[in-house]
């Protein structure tokens, strides 16, 4: 099954891994979401007209059992709530501050020696992480915190810088450029969970990172190691990059932490260490802007807050006038959003630009292209035929809930049948 989604290479990033990321400029106006997709209910803590600092916390999101804090992205002063799209699609409310451009640190944000985070137990990382909001980076937007508090006993820890899709290679360039601060955090999660065994995850294509890494990893001597990633999609998977890296196959919805590991995207082990270290919450991230509809692809680094039609902007534009497709996140398992008057959270990873191409789509003639090509081993085809029958038995029978919404099934579709879509759907009946 696996073999055959080795069709999907990852060779098509615009912007090599020897272009350094380009740090744009900080917006007149940030736009800080009061809702997101896992907490429907927020209060702002500041009125128009307040001064804020950065990495001051401005309001607090609620969801049905954590609260999760919001921070200021820059200093300069609140001049109202505004409505912005979303990384979902939708519209949020959104606390607008104005940028005085001085970037002032709230008083909260304090470096701590080497030896006094040496002293910190496991409960005391967490409530650091935990208070400086810090959600899976890699696009789950999953709250850290919670991966800390595990009863199970962690004998392994893995890093995923896979970034397995085409077009994507943000991580590769924070791993190259934040390699010190990378080690680092990865200290920290030793310290938490009490043990030496890390292993980084890398395609190993990327010889010069992965040369670049070992070097790191050997001097450090702190038993962190590099773990060769084989160049298929979804090498990316958690239960496919677990597999590969221990010789374990997860076996459908079962934790890794049922298996003595635990793992954390490379973005996120970055935040984890500024939380820790200075108690400073996200307020900036590498994000990939690619694609054949903008003028200059590039890595970038941008300020949280900051809509995403100023982003592209400051990447020369749209290559034209022509109709856009805007993607959030990978090509192949990203979502499609409808404006550029959206707002970059720290959950973004990447923005995809491209010039709209329809496909017809035509009738499915049974070729089994999409069975063939499932990593989860499901049967695509059938669970369309039976949404479409509106047959719910049927669907649940078929275990869409397995899916983990890949997109192999609608690359691999000879007939151009947006299957994944039809998988979707066969998920939220299967709820009902």
């Amino acid at each position: 099954m696996i073999a055959k989604s080795r069709i999907i290479q990852d060779n098509r990033g615009l912007n090599g891994m020897n272009v350094a990321s380009l740090e744009l400029k900080a917006p007149e106006f940030v736009y800080l979401p009061l809702q997101n997709s896992r907490c429907p209910k927020a209060e702002s803590l500041v009125k128009d007209g307040d001064k804020v600092l950065l990495g001051q916390k401005i309001g607090v999101r609620h969801a049905a059992w954590f609260d999760q804090n919001i921070h200021a992205t820059v200093s300069g002063v609140v001049v109202g709530i505004e409505k912005h799209g979303y990384r979902n699609g939708k519209i949020v409310e959104a606390i607008k501050i104005k940028n005085d451009f001085k970037d002032e640190l709230d008083p909260s944000i304090v470096e701590k020696s080497d030896e006094e985070i040496a002293k910190l137990s496991r409960e005391e990382i967490t409530e650091l992480v935990k208070d400086c909001s810090m959600v899976g980076l890699g696009g789950s937007s999953f709250p850290t915190f919670v991966k800390f508090q595990t009863k199970d006993p962690i004998n392994t820890i893995l890093i995923n810088g896979i970034e397995c899709e085409p077009y994507l290679n943000a991580d590769q360039r924070l791993m190259a450029e934040k390699t010190e601060m990378l080690v680092k955090g990865l200290h920290l999660l030793q310290q938490a969970f009490g043990t030496k065994d890390i292993r980084v995850c890398v395609k190993a294509k990327h010889a010069e990172l992965c040369a670049q890494l070992k070097e790191a990893f050997e001097k450090d001597d702190q038993g962190i190691v590099l773990a060769e990633m084989d160049n298929f999609y979804p090498q990316g998977w958690e239960v496919a990059m677990i597999e590969k890296a221990t010789g374990i196959r997860l076996a459908s919805g079962e934790l890794p932490a049922k298996r003595g590991i635990i793992d954390f995207n490379v973005t996120s082990v970055i935040g984890i260490y500024m939380a820790v270290k200075y108690h400073q919450p996200v307020y900036e991230r590498y994000m990939a802007i690619q694609g054949d509809g903008i003028k200059n692809p590039s890595n970038v680094r941008v300020r949280i807050g900051t809509l995403l039609s100023e982003v592209i902007a400051q990447c020369g534009g749209y290559t034209d006038d022509s109709n856009k497709v805007l993607i959030l996140g990978g090509p192949m398992m990203g979502s499609a959003i409808p404006t550029d008057d959206t707002i970059c959270t720290k959950t973004i990873t990447s923005l995809l630009v491209f010039n709209e191409k329809p496909v017809e789509e035509n009738p499915c003639i049974r070729c089994g292209s999409c069975v063939l090509s499932c990593p989860a081993y499901l049967e695509p085809v059938s669970i369309m035929n039976a949404v479409k029958a509106v047959n719910k038995e049927g669907v649940k029978s078929l275990h869409p809930e397995r899916c983990i919404e890949c997109g192999l099934c609608t690359y691999s579709c000879t007939s151009g049948i947006r299957v994944t879509d039809y998988v979707r759907r066969a998920k939220i009946i299967a709820k009902l």
